[in-house]
């Protein structure tokens, strides 16, 4: 967990969605071939493997995240149905919340910016009244 992201290689992200490595490998590809991310911005080789004198490359949530759209797994239809729930969630209400990460002692700069919407809010209903 780095920069607010996670970074995930091949075999956790085949892992993650419960998949061949060659599968995810393929949707990696045509993520980057079809231009819906860039790979700069999302790809990073680390170090090196214990099998290998290659770096080992990673990949951000947004590709896991893109990943996670076009895989056909059980895995993959239960992340779209939660991931549909949420942008619905955020369309309707205009925003979207993670309870876990609320009460969880820290959780980043969540509470923060929960916080900020709320005064956000609070002042345009006042304006709006």
């Amino acid at each position: 967990f780095e920069n607010e992201t996670v970074w995930l290689n091949i075999d956790q992200i085949a892992e993650l969605f419960q998949k061949s490595r060659s599968t995810i490998n393929e949707h990696i590809l045509n993520i980057y071939k079809e231009e819906e991310l860039e790979k700069e911005p999302t790809m990073r080789k680390i170090g090196n493997s214990d099998f290998s004198t290659k770096p080992t490359n990673f990949y951000n949530l947004d590709v896991i995240i893109s990943v996670g759209y076009r895989v056909k797994s059980h895995r993959g239809i239960h992340f779209r149905k939660w991931a549909t729930a949420l942008i619905k969630e955020y369309l309707i209400k205009g925003f979207a919340m993670n309870d876990d990460l609320l009460k969880e002692a820290g959780g980043g700069n969540y509470f923060d910016e929960l916080l900020r919407v709320f005064v956000i809010f609070v002042h345009r209903k006042s304006i709006l009244a």
